[in-house]
């Protein structure tokens, strides 16, 4: 489903001296938790971006299930990569409803509007949204929100799901409860979670592993309980 190999991979940003990314090794197993933490501009998003796609490497290469995706030559697109993503901010569309947001990528590949309705419907019910369907984001909370942010990226099954600080413009009390319901949920799926955080806390109530990167690199791997 989504194993992920980044061998020597480096990006340096126009007109920066130092590397956001430099000569970075990790090996993510599939169906694991993998937290990516470190303070802010110490590459976790950039690496994040790379896996996505959204960035071509300057070396090496990332591979997922034995498939070339980057290197310095060559850039599969994100939408031909089977990830899904999640962001900061939500990103849902406010014109549409709860279904209709989970819907949109089952309908931008043509699924049949029966098999659309049924994976819909379990896919709010996995997240704890069934009843919301006909709401719109505006009706929701911030929590109910990253909820459907998360079943949308979730119902196309993609091998692995990459989270960019999903949690942080969250108050401290759900914060927490989110928590809990994201690894809950990684773990009823089995699909691979690549997550960025920079709160140490989150990451040791979540991860199945955490990478601490400093500088571009990653300077520690391991299980939380080991590394923080």
């Amino acid at each position: 489903m989504g194993s992920l190999q980044l061998r020597g991979v480096s990006l340096r940003y126009p007109g920066r001296d130092a590397a956001a990314v430099h000569d970075l090794d990790l090996d993510v197993a599939d169906g694991s938790f993998l937290v990516l933490v470190g303070p802010s501009g110490c590459g976790k998003t950039t690496t994040l971006r790379l896996i996505a796609g959204f960035l071509r490497p300057d070396a090496g290469s990332i591979v997922a299930n034995g498939r070339v995706l980057s290197d310095a030559g060559h850039v599969v697109a994100p939408e031909h990569r089977n990830m899904g993503m999640v962001f900061q901010g939500f990103a849902v569309w406010p014109h549409m409803t709860v279904f209709e947001n989970v819907a949109f990528g089952l309908r931008v590949r043509g699924r049949p509007r029966s098999e659309i309705a049924e994976r819909v419907a379990a896919m709010v019910a996995t997240v704890g949204l069934a009843g919301q369907e006909r709401a719109y984001p505006s009706q929701l909370s911030g929590g109910q929100q990253q909820r459907v942010a998360l079943a949308r990226a979730l119902i196309v099954e993609p091998g692995t799901l990459l989270l960019d600080e999903p949690l942080s413009s969250l108050d401290a009390k759900l914060r927490e409860r989110m928590r809990g319901e994201l690894k809950e949920l990684q773990r009823r799926t089995r699909v691979t979670f690549v997550h960025v955080t920079h709160d140490e806390a989150e990451a040791r109530a979540i991860a199945d592993q955490v990478a601490v990167m400093d500088a571009g690199r990653i300077q520690r791997l391991g299980a939380p309980h080991e590394v923080l």
